[in-house]
């Protein structure tokens, strides 16, 4: 996987050691991680006429909902850093630059099963990062 090289948590025990202001920050990392390569891999499935139209409408869906996702965690940051939750250090880290990753071809070379698998890993990495965000910043949610 093209995020293989990012120093993320094993379990939730790790992931919950993780200050908040840096699991916030490894969750925009893997969000950003994943917006070229499922733009390439949109325009991949395109390319394939023989795939069933809900095929295609899902790839797409998958990718709006993880533009949608950055984009929320990004509002969300925003607002725990006018609260004072976290500090301002997040500014600018929701770029590719700020990501401390180059987006080689590894990703765009991988076979489709190889990618889904990567996306579903990672995607369920942040998942539960943000559950443990949510917990931490409204405990009140009974986590």
């Amino acid at each position: 996987c093209h995020t293989s090289g990012m120093l993320t948590p094993n379990g939730k025990e790790y992931a919950q050691k993780i200050p908040r202001e840096e699991l916030t920050h490894l969750i925009l990392k893997l969000l950003q991680a994943w917006k070229e390569p499922l733009s390439h891999f949109n325009q991949h499935i395109e390319h394939h006429q023989q795939l069933p139209d809900d095929s295609l409408s899902k790839a797409k869906e998958i990718s709006n909902m993880v533009h949608e996702l950055k984009t929320g965690v990004e509002k969300v940051t925003e607002k725990m850093q006018s609260m004072g939750i976290i500090s301002n250090s997040l500014n600018g880290m929701a770029s590719s630059e700020g990501t401390g990753l180059s987006i080689s071809n590894e990703a765009n070379m991988m076979s489709d099963s190889d990618f889904i698998h990567c996306f579903r890993r990672d995607s369920n990495k942040v998942q539960s990062y943000l559950k443990i965000l949510k917990c931490r910043i409204m405990p009140e949610n009974s986590c």
